[in-house]
């Protein structure tokens, strides 16, 4: 199998590489590294620096290398920037990824991984989401990817397209083995940042509302380890692979931490007793999201292996001391991250 990764410099896509790379397949990553690093992606795999929306170039690459599926990571994904920049994020979320689909359809690439995420479910009433949960998202970033959850279904109805659509909820740690990791300069992601505060890089860690509907006041999510979310992914071309069924599925461990209980944990762990300071609620922030998740498990047969907050927090801990003051500069001076 040949696999074109979009985004594949990126923090979860650079994930999904390294374990198609662990196995033995062909990878391609398409990146245009305003937001990834080049020495996020294994050696010896082919990166081509260009724009997803580009059609030209993604028919070239899948005549190029004879691919077979297509892997979509490349978006935007700071859902505060998308309510202050809806345009942009409706442009690189959803008008891009129509290019994207279009050439692969052209090209008669007939399988397609779509990262999506919770998002597209705004604020549900329930206390868990299921698949069957009907999408309202509150922000230009959630209708940004359910806008191409649909493109892609329509799409698959017209062609032979197949699909599997992953929808995400929050994601974070980092590669158990040391080779990538989240390196954003600018992350807004609360494990991550949480872990900077711990080391000293940053002077204290905002909590953005203390007054949702929820036990302590703050935010409740579903953390998923990107580990286990990269290995969801090989599954899902396991599964187009053997003709499956198109799916739209879930990808979280069904159990929700606040924005509380994941600052003790970071705390607990690295031993250090960062300054928190509140803040008012951020746009477009829903109380609580938190996945069922059986489904993907019936499925794809996916088992997590690190279902737990405190090795998620362990593994990001891990990656921030790995890459250090002096890289994480480098990597800004170099603009992106992974």
């Amino acid at each position: 199998m040949t696999v074109l990764v979009t985004g594949g410099a990126g923090y979860i896509g650079s994930h999904v590489v390294w374990d198609l790379v662990d196995r033995g397949e062909k990878v391609v990553v398409l990146d245009d590294l305003t937001t990834g690093f080049a020495e996020a992606v294994p050696p010896g795999v082919k990166l081509v620096k260009g724009d997803v929306g580009d059609g030209a170039l993604v028919r070239s690459i899948i005549a190029d290398h004879g691919v077979d599926a297509v892997a979509h990571f490349a978006a935007k994904v700071v859902v505060p920037d998308s309510v202050a920049d809806p345009l942009g994020y409706y442009l690189a979320n959803t008008v891009k990824s129509r290019a994207l689909i279009e050439a692969a359809v052209k090209s008669a690439v007939e399988r397609f991984i779509f990262s999506s995420t919770a998002a597209v479910y705004g604020s549900p009433a329930q206390e868990r989401v299921t698949e069957t949960t009907p999408p309202e998202p509150v922000s230009p970033y959630g209708r940004s990817k359910l806008m191409t959850e649909w493109m892609l279904q329509d799409a698959a109805r017209a062609t032979g397209l197949r699909y599997v659509i992953l929808r995400y909820f929050n994601v974070a740690g980092a590669d158990p083995l040391g080779r990538t990791g989240q390196s954003t300069p600018r992350a807004t992601h609360l494990v991550k940042v949480a872990c900077e505060a711990a080391l000293g890089r940053r002077s204290s860690l905002e909590i953005y509302g203390t007054d949702f509907p929820t036990p302590d006041g703050s935010c409740l999510r579903d953390y998923i380890h990107v580990a286990d979310l990269a290995r969801a992914h090989l599954l899902a071309l396991d599964h187009l692979a053997a003709g499956g069924a198109n799916l739209t599925l879930n990808c979280g461990y069904g159990r929700g931490y606040s924005v509380l209980e994941v600052v003790d944990a970071v705390k607990r762990i690295s031993g250090a007793d960062f300054p928190v300071r509140f803040a008012a609620r951020r746009p477009g922030d829903p109380a609580r999201v938190i996945a069922t998740g059986e489904r993907v498990r019936a499925e794809l047969g996916w088992t997590p292996r690190f279902g737990d907050l405190d090795s998620i927090v362990s593994h990001a801990l891990a990656w921030e001391r790995r890459i250090g003051p002096a890289a994480r500069l480098a990597r800004a001076q170099a603009g992106g991250g992974a």
